[in-house]
């Protein structure tokens, strides 16, 4: 089965956004802003990233691993990756 990765390329504004966003939390820092008005902002951080991380997962299922259940050895290789993926990010 030839792997053909889908691409990702819609995550880049939200990426620069976080970037962004992450130039700002360390503008903060140096200014030595209020406690709560940083982790409010890396709360915000977070949030955006998990929004990306999603996204990738969503695409992920919908391209990479419904194409495998066409082959039965891909398809179990597949669902050992998300198994590994997943309990190395229990959180």
């Amino acid at each position: 089965m030839e792997n053909h990765n889908p691409s990702h390329l819609e995550n880049i504004p939200r990426l620069n956004r976080i970037a962004g966003q992450i130039a700002g939390i360390k503008k903060m820092i140096e200014e030595g802003r209020y406690c709560p008005e940083i982790i409010s902002q890396l709360r915000a951080v977070r949030s955006a990233v998990k929004a990306v991380e999603s996204n990738i997962l969503h695409k992920h299922l919908q391209h990479c691993v419904a194409q495998s259940f066409a082959n039965p050895e891909e398809r179990d290789k597949k669902l050992e990756e998300l198994k590994t993926l997943f309990d190395r990010f229990n959180d």
